[in-house]
């Protein structure tokens, strides 16, 4: 450990020098103006991941974005670790909220501020780092492969075709995936549930024009006005979801459960003024660590129609859209979800608007075993690197690639991540510690080490 850290001390520099440099192009993979940028961030990255030294490095065409595969093997007997991660970026959209502009790259505080510092081609370096490091101090202990892709921030649409269409090239033993957080700095953690999705955007129809609204208002349903009303009533006064049958599903915890779930230190005072909020607010009968972890959500990432540029412009509008995303349970099927909801935002809206449902992408949930050797391997990593042990803890967000490993190379991932609830991901001033960066670096080789030996 003592070596590892000061390979580290002598390098992070570099290290973060390196990560400068992939953080600076803009490989947002929802914006098609961008495709050039992502395909530069695959590049960039296999010319990283050939600097190791791995056995090989391919770049996977797909319909949509590349994939990325590497290998690096130790020797027969040992075990495999699939190294999952993902090279594309939320849009830095609104740009005037961010301090700094978002692709390039500046340390303020001890933090980097960049889109995709954390989320997560910060998390994702570590790896690649670690890699070094080990190759320097007597080489890796187990097997390494790594996928890494460039449509994670748009559904993963076409990563499960290809894990299915090379079972073989990706079968391991664990999937490891650095794409979660910790409680604290000081209060390590392991991921041991995650929530799904599902995604969709919805369009009102009114009238077939935009409408004077002196001329025609009074006697128009203003689609923008229905589409409120239809949202509201998506919840009831308890803040439940008011789709039938949304809850049919939802596993719920034990009593023993929820109680050891109090164990995650929680400061609400601190969190309202974090966030600058007079007060949280969620499902009746739950408190807020279940809020964002066993409870499912419904929200509205985003709703327009009309005018909203500068200046006043009397319109009623022919259309409305809202895009509307619910996080799931596990147990909860996206599809399942997907089709309730359909079914019911139609059924809800007057004769006055046409509706539209369009699916935009979902995942299923995940809960990861607690009593594995893998489980166990991740403990005692980060206990040697933060001095105590990690508690389990489950994240409010989505990875359905993990479910989908599972069900198609049969292997239980490992979400060892190393960010905060505060780095702002998916937010304008997006960030990620310097030293939670160099903590990654230092925690996964004890990871190898530990998985190895317990697996002989």
């Amino acid at each position: 450990m003592q070596e590892v850290r000061d390979y580290i001390g002598k390098h992070k520099d570099r290290f973060i020098s390196e990560l400068f440099e992939l953080l600076r192009i803009p490989s947002v993979s929802a914006q098609p103006a961008h495709k050039g940028d992502v395909n530069a961030a695959a590049e960039w990255l296999k010319k990283s991941l050939d600097s190791l030294k791995c056995d090989k490095v391919q770049i996977f065409q797909t319909p949509g974005n590349p994939v990325l595969f590497a290998e690096k093997k130790a020797g027969d007997g040992l075990p495999t670790v699939l190294v999952y991660g993902h090279y594309d970026v939320q849009p830095p959209e609104p740009l005037n909220l961010w301090e700094s502009p978002p692709f390039e790259p500046v340390i303020k505080n001890g933090k980097i501020y960049a889109r995709g510092s954390c989320d997560d081609k910060g998390q994702l370096y570590m790896h690649l780092k670690a890699v070094e490091v080990m190759n320097q101090l007597g080489g890796i202990p187990c097997n390494l492969k790594f996928v890494i892709e460039g449509e994670e921030e748009v559904g993963s649409v076409n990563l499960e075709a290809f894990v299915r269409a090379n079972r073989e090239l990706l079968s391991c033993d664990i999937v490891l995936v650095s794409d979660t957080s910790i409680v604290a700095n000081d209060i390590p953690s392991i991921t041991v549930g995650l929530r799904g999705l599902a995604y969709m955007q919805v369009e009102l129809t009114g009238p077939n024009r935009d409408l004077h609204s002196g001329t025609y208002g009074g006697a128009i349903d203003n689609p923008v006005n229905v589409l409120c009303r239809m949202i509201a009533s998506l919840h009831d006064k308890d803040k439940r979801i008011t789709i039938p049958g949304f809850y049919d599903d939802v596993r719920e915890l034990s009593t023993s459960e929820r109680t050891k779930m109090q164990g995650r230190p929680f400061d609400k005072s601190a969190y309202c003024k974090e966030l600058d909020i007079a007060d949280t607010s969620g499902e009746k009968g739950y408190n807020e660590i279940e809020w964002v972890s066993i409870r499912p959500t419904l929200d509205v990432n985003g709703i327009w129609g009309g005018y909203t540029g500068e200046g006043a412009k009397t319109v009623l509008p022919s259309k409305a859209f809202a895009k509307i995303s619910m996080r799931l349970v596990p147990d909860q099927d996206p599809e399942k979800i997907t089709g309730l909801f359909d079914k019911h935002f139609k059924s809800i809206a007057p004769e006055t608007v046409k509706v539209k449902v369009t699916n935009l992408h979902g995942g299923r949930g995940a809960v990861v075993p607690v009593d594995s050797v893998a489980y166990r391997a991740a403990e005692a990593a980060l206990t040697e690197s933060f001095g105590k042990a990690p508690i389990p803890a489950r994240e409010g967000g989505s990875i359905p690639i993990v479910a989908m490993f599972r069900e198609v190379l049969g292997a239980d991932t490992i979400l060892m991540g190393f960010g905060l609830d505060s780095d702002a991901i998916h937010s304008p001033n997006e960030s990620f510690g310097v030293f939670n960066f160099l903590k990654g670096i230092e925690t996964i080789p004890g990871f190898y080490r530990h998985y190895s030996k317990s697996v002989k």
